[in-house]
């Protein structure tokens, strides 16, 4: 009996201890926050050795995580959105400016499709309402695209019904929110993505940011003197960009600062891009010369933009990464992380964040057919570069490093044995994509 009574006692312990094991760590998903910045070329931030603006929080991120120095968009903004959020080159999906085809898969649908909860906030101009496409009038679209949430400017009405900035015309979740003249957008838009990372803390969440700044009009900002009046509250001058951008900087530390408050920061990519170059009006003092803005154009100006990542549990040794950035390699990336098949046109940059096996792309290449007025059309075209050639499909070849305007294209009979290989290296790449349609466009509509 009393052996008896010993065996039941060692079976006793033996289930408690295989009970009190430690059971192996919850894989928690990450957060992920893609912010797009309107027009800001990769020379306006102080990182990358502007001296006419100062970008701190950006430059933290930075310093702290990987700043991308090759980051190749499309030239405008329409292109380079409807590219990033589908991974697909412009001639599989491009129709019209301000517009992208409901037919099409977003990160949107892919995050939420995969359990995040999912919010865009900022400027929507994707339902094709300059132009009065069908259902341009329709608020859900952004539901349609794979976001449970939005606070939106251009979704169903267009800019001259409203501005972003002071006294905003925005809608909320299928409702046009009250107008207020004392309201900033940027702060209206950005407030809405606080609330939701509050609300979302504990479940993985997907934020898509496409910023209203640091596009025209330049204004006053509710940090500059001028926000103080109604009378100078929007006066437009090119001087109060140096402010829109400050603005901009000090948004995305909010958004981080309510990161690190909630305790989730470690677990959440953010990810801070342009959409294209800087407006042309403007000229950036930089380290290495002033720079005037080409948005539009397809010189490196309107389409080299910043980009720079943060993510602490995966980036463990802070770099500043030379390889290109194709804006295909979002929609790749999102799909590492999800564990899903790549559909996309891009590659993954997991390899970046973790730093190990990196894959160097070793050409960018962009369709641009603006679709848009005869000032940025005449220059669509269809181009791929390394780090440090270019090549047209028309033909023309630059070297970027002595000829970054574009000015003088090197002729094939001075080519040296190495300029001759890129070259045709470029070229192979090239003949995978189509020539452009012979049509012309004017503001989306063909001529």
């Amino acid at each position: 009996m009393k052996m008896k009574n010993i065996l039941k006692c060692l079976l006793i312990l033996s289930l408690l201890a295989v009970s009190c094991q430690e059971t192996p760590p919850k894989t928690v998903k990450p957060n992920v926050i893609l912010i797009m910045a309107d027009d800001i070329g990769y020379e306006c931030l102080s990182i990358n050795g502007s001296l006419s603006y100062k970008t701190p929080v950006l430059d933290s991120l930075a310093r702290n995580g990987i700043n991308f120095a090759n980051a190749i968009s499309q030239p405008l903004c329409t292109p380079s959105r409807v590219k990033i959020m589908t991974g697909k080159y412009n001639y599989r999906n491009y129709e019209y400016f301000t517009y992208l085809n409901p037919r099409e898969k977003s990160f949107g649908n892919l995050f939420k499709e995969n359990g995040y909860k999912t919010a865009i906030v900022g400027k929507w101009q994707l339902n094709g309402i300059e132009h009065q496409i069908e259902g341009n009038d329709d608020n859900t679209r952004p539901y349609h695209f794979g976001f449970d949430e939005y606070c939106l400017w251009q979704l169903t009405m267009v800019k001259r019904q409203g501005e972003r900035f002071a006294n905003p015309l925005l809608e909320q979740n299928g409702e046009v929110l009250p107008r207020d003249e004392n309201a900033y957008g940027p702060d209206v838009v950005s407030d809405y993505a606080v609330d939701f990372i509050k609300k979302n803390k504990d479940e993985p969440f997907f934020i898509y940011y496409p910023m209203l700044l640091v596009h025209d009009p330049f204004v006053p900002t509710p940090d500059t003197p001028e926000w103080q009046s109604l009378d100078t509250r929007s006066k437009r001058d090119n001087r109060f960009y140096v402010d829109m951008v400050k603005y901009m900087d000090k948004i995305v530390g909010k958004l981080v600062d309510e990161l690190k408050n909630q305790g989730i920061a470690e677990n959440t990519l953010v990810l801070f891009v342009g959409d294209n170059g800087t407006k042309k009006t403007l000229v950036s003092q930089t380290a290495d010369g002033p720079i005037r803005g080409a948005k539009g154009n397809t010189i490196t100006h309107g389409n080299h933009v910043p980009m720079v990542g943060s993510w602490p549990n995966k980036i463990k040794k802070p770099t500043r990464f030379e390889g290109l950035i194709n804006f295909t390699d979002f929609y790749a990336t999102f799909t590492d992380i999800l564990g899903v098949p790549n559909t996309s046109d891009g590659l993954s940059m997991m390899d970046i964040f973790i730093g190990e096996n990196i894959k160097v792309r070793e050409t960018a290449t962009t369709y641009y057919d603006p679709m848009w007025s005869e000032s940025v059309s005449k220059y669509r075209n269809v181009y791929t570069q390394n780090a440090r050639y270019k090549l047209y499909k028309d033909g023309r070849f630059f070297d970027l490093l002595q000829d970054v305007l574009e000015t003088k294209p090197l002729q094939d009979k001075n080519l040296t044995a190495e300029q001759i290989e890129i070259k045709g290296v470029l070229a192979s790449e090239l003949a995978t994509f189509p020539d452009l349609p012979a049509t012309s466009y004017v503001r989306g509509q063909k001529k």
